[in-house]
């Protein structure tokens, strides 16, 4: 599986970077940054809990 974020309709609000941070970082400018966009065993938990915490529902997973 693939993480894919709609940049179009993201807010960058930074749920997802606090819920797996190992994938998903804000920098200073608050702009959001897909730092790894495979999902693993290691943070398939962490990338499931972003995907629903994301008030926008920017974030998807594809095969």
């Amino acid at each position: 599986m693939k993480v894919d974020v709609d940049f179009a309709i993201c807010e960058s609000n930074g749920l997802c970077a606090g819920a797996a941070p190992a994938v998903f970082d804000l920098d200073e400018d608050d702009n959001l940054h897909v730092l790894n966009d495979r999902v693993t065993p290691d943070n398939e938990d962490q990338v499931h809990e972003a995907v629903r915490q994301c008030p926008r529902r920017a974030i998807s997973l594809t095969d």
